[in-house]
């Protein structure tokens, strides 16, 4: 069988990320963050200068630039401004060992490296560091690196660069997999791509100006990704978590009041249980997202006990972005995964490629304008993973009669994703 969710046929253009919040609220609070907190005007004029600064340092569009850094708003300008001047962006796990920091930038093909001074050791200890053609940009750093810092490339561009244009199709992101059944894929996203996966992402979401979203997860990975940029292109505030520990949510939900949470039941689970957890602090929450792994009925229970809010579960992955979720002004069922999101086309299938009946488990296949373009120089593998237009998730799911899915497993030897966690897992039935 197949499940549709909505028609989605009005990407956001990456490049245009901000016009919503320029054109409607300024002025308006875009993200805060420790390391900053920005109006929309003040994010698209830093940014601008940022993607300024980057062109004058060399980097052109198309060529890619390796980041190394942990959650902050900086972060997120880096994003942009890349996406403005049109140069590949190419996130690293902040946990990444010199090894596999050396083998994502030989893998990119990275021509430059923006890391937080903090991991400069590691980075020292990178030969393909050292050799990167246009050198390492660092964070918060006091210049023994070597190369320029971010906060001065930032503060000397022009804020009135404007936005590299050029084909839809171009790469925009490169995000690796896991490397636990060998080296990590670049799985590469262009701005076509991106654009659908922000939009179908703030139409899934119901989200309008008036929110504000906590995605507490790593903005190296999909999910902060993708959550963050898709609060941005729908003109919403953005809180921007440093670490994901119960206490700086707490903080965050008291003092910032987000309409959106997007964590992982664990975290999450910390959270509700926290001795100093009370109704009043998630009183401000329409919607709590949680998924990456089966959500306990014992967290649903404690939540809806603690907050009356009821935990909202999706599915999606690096190479799709967010696929389902229950929909959050409908009918949320506890355990399933949802429904399609808009633009998403679900097919359900047997060993033989053939369509299962509603209740049977099949392999999902997806067919969307958000899916990745492939694995960056690894034609191989992308052409294990695509089939007639559709890509072969690995994942086994069920559809109910009411066109609810419902996660049941994975495929021998197929690499997941979590979306609002910063590791993977290779499961083997």
């Amino acid at each position: 069988m197949t499940l549709r969710g909505a028609r989605f046929d009005e990407p956001v253009e990456p490049a245009d990320l901000l016009a919503a919040g320029l054109r409607t609220r300024p002025d308006a609070t875009a993200i805060v963050s420790l390391d900053g907190r920005w109006s929309y005007a003040e994010l698209d004029a830093l940014s601008r200068r940022l993607a300024s600064s980057y062109g004058a340092l060399g980097l052109r569009p198309g060529d890619r630039f390796a980041s190394l850094m942990p959650n902050g708003g900086m972060l997120l300008v880096h994003y942009l401004a890349c996406l403005y001047a049109g140069i590949v962006a190419v996130p690293l796990n902040y946990r990444y060992t010199p090894t596999e920091i050396e083998h994502a930038l030989e893998k990119s093909g990275a021509r430059a490296l923006l890391h937080h001074a903090e991991r400069n050791a590691d980075v020292e200890r990178c030969a393909q560091a050292g050799a990167l053609p246009l050198g390492v940009v660092t964070h918060r750093g006091d210049g023994r690196a070597g190369g320029p810092s971010l906060e001065s490339l930032a503060a000397a561009g022009d804020p009135t660069f404007a936005p590299h244009g050029g084909p839809s199709e171009r790469p925009a992101f490169i995000l690796f997999t896991s490397g636990s059944t060998g080296p990590a894929k670049g799985v590469t996203h262009t701005h076509r791509s991106l654009g659908f996966v922000f939009g179908s992402v703030a139409a899934g979401f119901e989200m309008t100006s008036a929110d504000t979203m906590l995605p507490a997860s790593s903005l190296s990975h999909m999910g902060g990704l993708l959550f963050s940029l898709a609060t941005l292109s729908a003109g919403a505030r953005l809180l921007v978590a440093h670490s994901f520990a119960p206490d700086e949510t707490l903080r965050l939900l008291r003092a910032e009041r987000p309409t959106v949470l997007c964590m992982y039941p664990s975290a999450l689970f910390q959270v509700v249980r926290h001795q100093g957890a009370v109704a009043a602090d998630f009183a401000s929450l329409r919607l709590v997202r949680s998924g990456g792994d089966k959500v306990p009925t014992q967290l649903e229970d404690e939540l809806a006990a603690l907050s009356g809010v009821q935990i909202d579960e999706a599915w999606g992955c690096t190479e799709l972005g967010l696929a389902t979720m229950n929909p959050p002004s409908g009918r949320i069922v506890a355990g399933s995964i949802g429904q399609p999101l808009p633009g998403f086309e679900i097919s359900l299938r047997d060993a033989e490629n053939q369509e299962v009946a509603t209740g049977v488990d099949g392999v999902a296949f997806a067919r969307t304008g958000s899916l990745m373009r492939g694995y960056w120089n690894d034609p191989e593998a992308t052409a294990k993973v695509f089939r007639d237009g559709w890509f072969d998730t690995g994942d086994i799911l069920r559809a109910d009669a009411d066109g609810y899915l419902w996660f049941h497993g994975r495929k021998k030897q197929i690499i997941v994703l979590d979306l609002l966690r910063e590791d993977v897992r290779t499961v083997v039935d």
